[in-house]
């Protein structure tokens, strides 16, 4: 009786489960285009295992993406955004994908997956500049999606948009929109044990995209509710 080797059977699959993982992602609008930030830490469960992934790519002429959440489904992503984009230059019409374009497409493809119950664990921001106009969007894994002027990801969700909702405005220029960010990164790393002070910043203009090399952000730790953050807490800790 012939044998058959079992691992031969083994369908391939996806990830189930997030396993290495960015954690949050901010994007906002500016007077020229579209910034979005990130740190470069990425988690193997709580312990902070990488510190050099980049979790922000250029999506043909127009379009910026920022991810957080699980790398490799980002990556899977990625490889989706790829074959979209050569289909696309394969018409050779002198016209090519927007980011609104790209961020429809990127709903339905989270929307798909999680009909399948078989999810991309990642939530997206997306920004871009086409024909002068500016674009802005995030959609989260199960294809919730919306546009605004500012979005984020994650703890960023929750600590950096009252920031942005206080001090953001359209005609902010490149160097202040930098500021604001990096004042957004510097709360999610004191407040987000997933977050390290080693950021990347991109930009998205009419000219294209740009994203610079990652930095260290100045962080401050001698605060009095660092020394002792237990300190009057209730509890058996």
């Amino acid at each position: 009786m012939e044998k058959t080797n079992s691992l031969c059977q083994v369908a391939s699959e996806r990830t189930q489960y997030p396993y290495v993982t960015g954690t949050s992602v901010i994007g906002i609008k500016y007077k020229d285009g579209v910034l979005i930030a990130s740190d470069m830490g990425g988690s193997y469960g709580s312990t902070l295992r990488y510190k050099s992934v980049e979790r922000i790519k250029p999506i043909g002429k127009h379009s910026l993406l920022g991810a957080g959440g699980e790398i490799s489904d980002f990556q899977e992503i990625l490889r989706y955004l790829d074959d979209l984009i050569l289909h696309d230059n394969m018409w050779d019409d002198n016209n090519t994908l927007g980011p609104k374009e790209v961020h429809n497409y990127l709903t339905r493809v989270m929307y798909n997956r999680r009909n399948k119950f078989d999810p991309l664990w990642n939530s997206l921001v997306l920004g871009g500049v086409k024909n002068g106009q500016i674009y802005l969007g995030t959609v989260s894994m199960i294809g919730v999606h919306y546009e605004d002027d500012h979005v984020a990801t994650g703890f960023g969700n929750h600590l950096a948009r009252p920031i942005l909702r206080a001090k953001w405005n359209k005609d902010l220029s490149f160097e202040e929109a930098v500021k604001l960010l990096e004042e957004c990164m510097r709360v999610l790393i004191y407040r987000d044990r997933s977050a390290i002070n080693k950021i990347q910043i991109a930009k998205i203009t009419e000219e294209g995209a740009k994203i610079y090399p990652p930095y260290a952000l100045k962080t401050f730790w001698g605060l009095a509710a660092f020394q002792n953050p237990s300190a009057g807490a209730e509890g058996s800790w």
